[in-house]
């Protein structure tokens, strides 16, 4: 447990690096009292004149330590909630089987189910404090914390109720939309983008359009003034922020099913998310604000998932449920959008891509979809093997490495892999799928911090 413990602190090294440089000018302690105060005074109305201090902004590097502190708790309530809550959902039923461990003396134990709205409970309750310093701090973003929490607590409880109920995949789509509603209502961020310096001169050559600048001209608005080098999209970037929504909420729904999966990746991606923070943070970029506001969500989400995947790794204790899936990828979704890098924030997200795009064919009923397409558990090597579905000689051949064969397997990246690199442990497999979101993650920093300068003036 002790070497598990290390082993999953890496991904946050770098970011907690930077986060210590930033620390040392004030005590932190102070701002929370101080933050308390200003809060009453605003608030209760007991003080006519507000001290000037309590009223700026406390320096950055205390501001985190505080949300860090947050986190730590959140860590400690969930640990210590998830076995007290799952026997609650035992009594009532909420429970299934673990099908990854047909044909062990596991299979017919009940698994709690759902076990997501512990973090996401915690979680409500840790950003909630740190809202009520972050809004004193910057009263120009209660806005967006407001619509922050609104989306997260739609989602969570959509999550629940979708592990209660069993809700149809068509609702799965329609309320994520509308759940982002509010953050595209208080969104108020530029709707433009740059074009990449090579693909300029096809919308603009000396001082005029050209004929594809013309016909964009119909949609978006090309900036002459700029050379054509950006774009406002207006509304459709609104609206590939809904979707952006919608896909985060689902990505990490669709890839998952062995233990420690769910919360692994989310871990992870969580971790790139601060690093970015704490790196444009650190540089003093002209979008620091919003990346503050951005680690302020993050650090906790971080407490809880950390405290939800000690219960839910091989073997896990409890199932995290698609109360935690839409619940994390809310919450991605707010901070890539009020943080102003939704662009960014699909570069950690590179194997939940690969898992939609390559899943597809069975999403959209070209190729047979079973409801489960978890890969499954060979009891004579008690190792995993890709899961498959049943088709005759002569179809599907394009999906087959045998044309003879009568059996496809199920198209996710979990299968994929193990078709790859061959038959694994449950627990093997889960580790090599975090290895590999880790390296997604290291080649979108790659991408973000140095492909970037030879496509973009930076």
């Amino acid at each position: 447990m002790f070497n598990e413990s290390i082993l999953v602190s890496i991904p946050l090294l770098a970011p907690c690096y930077i986060l210590v440089k930033l620390f040392l000018d004030h005590n932190p302690f102070g701002i929370i009292s101080g933050w308390m105060l200003t809060f009453v005074e605003l608030h209760l109305k007991i003080s006519k004149t507000i001290d000037q201090d309590a009223r700026a902004s406390p320096p950055i590097g205390d501001q985190l330590l505080v949300y860090l502190f947050i986190a730590i708790f959140g860590y400690w309530a969930t640990d210590r909630l998830v076995p007290v809550i799952k026997m609650y959902t035992l009594k009532k039923g909420i429970s299934g089987k673990d099908l990854c461990k047909r044909g062990t003396a596991l299979e017919d134990k009940d698994v709690p189910e759902a076990l997501g709205i512990v973090p996401g409970g915690i979680f409500l309750i840790c950003i909630t404090f740190c809202l009520v310093g972050y809004a004193t701090s910057h009263p120009a973003k209660l806005l967006d914390c407001t619509s922050a929490l609104l989306s997260i607590c739609f989602m969570l409880f959509l999550g629940f109720t979708d592990d209660v109920l069993d809700w149809p995949w068509r609702y799965k789509l329609i309320l994520p939309t509308i759940a982002s509603l509010p953050l595209l209502c208080c969104y108020t961020g530029s709707t433009s983008i740059v074009v990449p310096i090579q693909m300029r001169s096809l919308l603009m050559r000396g001082d005029s359009l050209t004929w594809l600048g013309k016909i964009l001209c119909y949609f978006i608005v090309v900036d002459e003034k700029a050379n054509g080098s950006i774009i406002n999209l207006g509304l459709w970037y609104s609206l590939y922020m809904g979707m952006l929504s919608v896909f985060c909420t689902n990505a990490i729904n669709i890839y998952a099913g062995i233990n420690g999966l769910e919360a692994g990746q989310s871990f992870v991606i969580a971790c790139a998310i601060l690093l970015h923070n704490m790196i444009e943070i650190q540089s003093q970029s002209l979008s620091t604000e919003n990346h503050l506001f951005s680690a302020m969500i993050i650090l906790p989400f971080i407490g809880v998932t950390l405290g939800l995947l000690k219960h839910n790794w091989f073997p896990a204790s409890v199932f995290v449920g698609d109360t935690y899936c839409y619940f994390a990828g809310m919450t991605f979704a707010v901070v890539g959008i009020l943080g102003h890098f939704s662009k960014t924030l699909l570069l950690f997200f590179i194997p939940q891509i690969v898992n939609f795009v390559y899943s597809i064919p069975q999403l959209f009923k070209v190729v047979p979809c079973p409801r489960h397409r978890l890969p499954r558990y060979n009891i004579e090597t008690g190792l995993m093997e890709p899961s498959t579905f049943e088709c005759k000689k002569g179809e599907y051949s394009w999906l087959k490495r045998h044309k003879d064969s009568t059996e496809v397997a199920n198209m996710t990246v979990i299968n994929l892999t193990l078709q790859i690199l061959g038959p694994m442990s449950e627990k093997n497999l889960c580790t090599t799928l975090l290895g590999l979101q880790l390296l997604s993650c290291a080649f979108g920093f790659f991408i973000r911090y140095y492909l970037a300068q030879l496509c973009f003036d930076v």
